[in-house]
């Protein structure tokens, strides 16, 4: 049995995310939160409260008693939204900022 959660168009971009999903993916859940807990990066905090989303949808959505044996199986980034905003620069130009956003679904399954 497979839960999921999603979080869509978060303000991190999608390859600073990934390093983030590449050290949970595969990892007990117990195992995956306390490396959330310590890792410095700032997206961590939304990985963590996307962790605990899932978690819940298996207790109250799937019935799943036990949340010990549940394992991260998959976690996908996608890259969302970029929005575009101009910098001023010199002599009246302007330099495009692009501030990506991010589509994060985590999957967990049963031992």
């Amino acid at each position: 049995m497979q839960v999921q959660a999603k979080l869509r168009h978060t303000r991190t971009a999608p390859r600073k995310a990934r390093l983030v999903a590449n050290m949970i993916r595969g990892k007990n859940v117990n195992d995956a939160m306390n490396i959330l807990m310590f890792t410095p990066k700032r997206v961590a905090e939304k990985f963590q409260k996307l962790l605990k989303s899932a978690i819940a949808n298996a207790e109250e959505n799937h019935k799943v008693l036990d949340v010990d044996d549940l394992v991260v199986k998959n976690v996908l980034v996608d890259e969302g939204v970029t929005w575009k905003r101009n910098l001023p620069r010199a002599r009246g130009m302007a330099t495009m900022l692009r501030k990506r956003t991010s589509h994060i679904t985590l999957i967990l399954e049963e031992k």
